[in-house]
């Protein structure tokens, strides 16, 4: 009989693709070797080798599961809400959320895609394209009368250039947090300037340009 895992196990796989995912983020993949992944995740490199067995399968794990849970978040809120209007906040907020908490896998996913086989790739952009349509779906169903100029994919993708690097200017300590952010996003989307509400917290600190 097999010996089963241990209690830790998905946390420390957690952990291991958490390091993974900041080192890549940081140095790229190319420019992390699995020493370096074992030696932040302060493990032997025999250790993570019993978890992964190679740097891609790690990328192919951090690029996976960041797009999965973004597929989860829109079948959700599709499935959940009633109205347009009520999916789109709930998609922005939930978005929101995810990014401010794996800034480094969404920068993995977006930036070393190109390193992933094709057939892996092709499985992480298909899941990465419904998030996409998703969110077009319900753009199209907001503004109805913008069909024939099929302006609901630009207006999505303008919309991820909000959602996707707020953590580039948004400090970690500053006034504002993420959970306030998401609803100043959706207002803007929605309505407008003019259709902003204020946070009942201080303007956040922006950080100076890279």
């Amino acid at each position: 009989m097999g010996r089963g895992r241990s209690a830790t196990y998905d946390d420390q796989r957690e952990l291991i693709l958490a390091s993974a995912a900041s080192l890549f983020a940081h140095r790229g993949y190319p420019g992390t070797s699995m020493n370096q992944v074992a030696e932040a995740c302060g493990l032997s490199k025999a250790t993570l080798y019993h978890y992964y067995k190679d740097k891609y399968a790690l990328l192919v794990s951090i690029a996976d599961s960041h797009v999965s849970r973004l597929q989860g978040i829109v079948r959700e809120a599709l499935s959940a809400e009633t109205t347009p209007e009520d999916q789109m906040r709930v998609l922005i907020r939930r978005l929101v959320e995810e990014y401010a908490h794996a800034q480094n896998a969404h920068r993995v996913l977006t930036e070393d895609v190109k390193f992933l086989d094709p057939d892996d790739r092709k499985r992480v952009l298909d899941k990465e394209r419904e998030v996409v349509n998703g969110f077009a779906r319900v753009v199209a169903t907001l503004r109805p009368d913008l069909k024939d100029a099929a302006m609901s994919k630009p207006l999505t993708m303008l919309l991820f250039g909000m959602i996707n690097w707020m953590f580039t200017w948004m400090k970690p300590d500053g006034a504002v947090d993420y959970e306030a952010m998401a609803p100043v996003v959706a207002d803007l989307f929605l309505g407008g300037l003019g259709a902003v509400q204020a946070p009942e917290t201080a303007p956040t600190t922006i950080g100076d340009p890279a």
